[in-house]
């Protein structure tokens, strides 16, 4: 048998820009034209970011989010218990913080991650929630949800503070998202390029049962307005230029944050329920003073109110097919 011989740099696959190859020519002889075709080609794909090549996005992951947790669970001696069929992510951490120091939550028996620590906490109609808090960004808010899923939870609420791009008036206000403009890299890891810039929430039947929920909620003239719409997720928060923020507003996004396309996208190739909520509470420190306000109690009491609505709008009898996912 003759040992194996590496494929000529020339003769290797050029991709497109969402990591696909685009030719892959096997022969010896393809003639002058050919070669200088593959060597334009090749050329192209340089010009291809790392984070678009050699994704197979229906390929299983080797490492899964269950085998950490066993380990985790062993390290620690911890009871393999499911945590609450309904979390919540709050990266700036108040409601974390609030649900800590209130003397009705307690830590989550079951909850094995090594970076994080659940709450659980009742809702006034004896619903109980767990709360993790300040997984701040993309790749962690993912992280803690692909956990979240492989330990028991069946719905997760993430509800993040977030800079005005539309003027919809004087923050705070609240933003039910329902498409994502993909800024970040972690939404490429799940659902590729070529679908698009935006992510959409990926049960529209829930999505509506909850804007139906929280709209009863917060009625109008309540003192807390509710919108409908786009936002942009970012990676790079301190990298809002005016030209980006311009941009994002021209392609009707309302708000910016760092979490909700990576966390659609995730929810799309997983087929796990998934809602975000933008809490906009400021201009992006554009206004000397009085920015970064978010209400009674640094908010609680709204997000509390949200979340209840939400979930009410989830454990509701009607079902639809990704709320019964595995």
């Amino acid at each position: 048998m003759q040992p194996a011989r590496a494929v000529p740099r020339s003769h290797r696959p050029a991709f497109d820009n969402t990591g696909r190859p685009i030719y892959c020519y096997g022969e010896k002889n393809v003639g002058r034209a050919g070669r200088d075709r593959i060597r334009m080609l090749d050329t192209n794909r340089l010009a291809v970011p790392a984070l678009l090549r050699d994704k197979q996005h229906t390929e299983p992951s080797v490492f899964r989010p269950e085998h950490l947790l066993r380990e985790a669970r062993r390290q620690k001696a911890l009871p393999d218990r499911d945590v609450p069929s309904v979390c919540v992510l709050d990266p700036d951490g108040d409601l974390f913080r609030f649900a800590r120091q209130s003397g009705r939550a307690r830590l989550s028996p079951g909850w094995a991650c090594y970076h994080t620590e659940l709450y659980e906490l009742p809702l006034a109609d004896g619903t109980v929630i767990g709360i993790l808090g300040n997984a701040v960004g993309a790749p962690f808010a993912v992280l803690v949800a692909e956990q979240l899923f492989a330990s028991g939870c069946r719905f997760l609420i993430s509800l993040t503070s977030s800079g005005r791009i539309a003027d919809l008036g004087a923050p705070p206000y609240v933003v039910l998202i329902d498409r994502a403009l993909r800024d970040e890299g972690t939404s490429f890891h799940y659902l590729p390029a070529g679908i698009g810039d935006f992510i959409a929430a990926p049960d529209p039947a829930l999505l509506a049962r909850v804007e139906t929920a929280v709209r009863a909620m917060f009625p109008r003239g309540c003192g807390t307005a509710v919108h409908r719409g786009a936002i942009w997720t970012t990676d790079a928060p301190y990298r809002e230029t005016a030209s980006a923020i311009a941009a994002a507003a021209e392609r009707g996004v309302l708000a910016v944050e760092m979490e909700a396309s990576a966390l659609y996208a995730f929810a799309s190739a997983r087929a796990r329920p998934v809602v975000c909520f933008a809490h906009v509470t400021n201009t992006m420190g554009q206004h000397d003073g009085d920015d970064f306000e978010k209400g009674e109690a640094e908010g609680t009491i709204t997000a509390l109110r949200l979340i209840a609505a939400a979930a009410s709008a989830f454990l509701a009898p009607e079902t639809g097919p990704m709320e019964t996912a595995s």
